[in-house]
């Protein structure tokens, strides 16, 4: 009766080969998949910078409409949220939740009069990378160049 016993619990048990096999597999998996993963990841925050740009753009018009001039740079994007000193007819916050940060944590880059934009002020994330003025930042300006 014991012989039995033996027998089935080692039928029912996974070989080493067996469990190595498995775990192959899965690492084969995981190095096809993640990357997709990653990259997607990536394109998701170049896309979220994009539409924070767009809100701070709007925002900023607004700023421009109420007071007749855009925020300076010294003033920085906290005059969207906060009444600069000396400005007339302010009506903010033009932002309600706050300057955001970029999708990888870093402060939106604004200067007035702008160097690249013909619209009077460059607005930029320094994008993936952390540093301006590289191949990745995304920009309110036509790149097209």
């Amino acid at each position: 009766m014991n012989d039995y016993k033996n027998k089935n619990i080692k039928n029912r048990a996974f070989s080493l080969i067996e469990l190595l096999l498995v775990l192959v597999i899965l690492a084969a998996l995981t190095a096809i998949v993640a990357p997709k993963f990653t990259n997607r990841s990536k394109q998701a925050r170049v896309t979220a910078s994009q539409a924070d740009i767009a809100n701070i753009e709007l925002a900023i018009d607004s700023f421009e409409i109420d007071t007749g001039a855009l925020p300076s740079s010294n003033d920085g994007l906290d005059a969207l949220v906060n009444e600069p000193s000396g400005t007339l007819n302010w009506n903010g916050p033009y932002l309600k939740r706050g300057v955001p940060k970029d999708p990888w944590g870093n402060e939106y880059i604004y200067v007035q009069p702008g160097k690249e934009n013909d619209n009077g002020y460059d607005l930029y994330s320094a994008g993936p990378d952390g540093q301006q003025n590289s191949d990745d930042d995304i920009v309110n300006w036509d790149t097209d160049d």
